[in-house]
């Protein structure tokens, strides 16, 4: 089946924007890699995300943060403690009793969070023999 001229000139103009495009983008991605190293913007998001952050914004809590969702001070963060306290806060938020999810979620994050802060600490005191409040389970 022939195509015609007008088919055939229609066929090279895609062909001549295809090979244009396969030139170009590249080139292009190239060069946006290189100005964001000389800005520095890779940096940023290798150390954001060693922090636990993502190069837009916040992934995780901070620790204090964590303690006031879960309305604890650093004293009281044991493990029984926690656990209470987050058993206490999610079921108070649950949805099903018409709580809100989103602060289920903060206090999930929290007991996340100090969890691994209680974990490091309790690593941190056994090498000083000590033991903070609490078996890991």
């Amino acid at each position: 089946m022939a195509l015609g001229p007008l088919g055939r000139v229609i066929a090279q103009g895609v062909l001549l924007g295809v090979s244009i495009l396969a030139r170009a983008l590249p080139a292009a991605y190239g060069a946006a890699l290189a100005n964001a190293r000389k800005s520095g913007a890779d940096k940023a998001a290798s150390e954001a995300a060693k922090k636990g952050a993502s190069f837009l914004g916040k992934a995780r809590i901070s620790k204090d943060e964590a303690l006031q969702v879960l309305n604890l001070s650093e004293g009281e963060a044991t493990v029984e403690a926690i656990q209470k306290q987050y058993e206490r806060y999610f079921e108070a938020n649950s949805v099903e009793k018409g709580g809100s999810f989103y602060l289920q979620s903060k206090v999930y994050r929290a007991k996340e969070l100090l969890d691994e802060y209680v974990k490091e600490k309790n690593a941190e005191m056994m090498k000083d023999g000590k033991k903070m409040g609490g078996d890991e389970k």
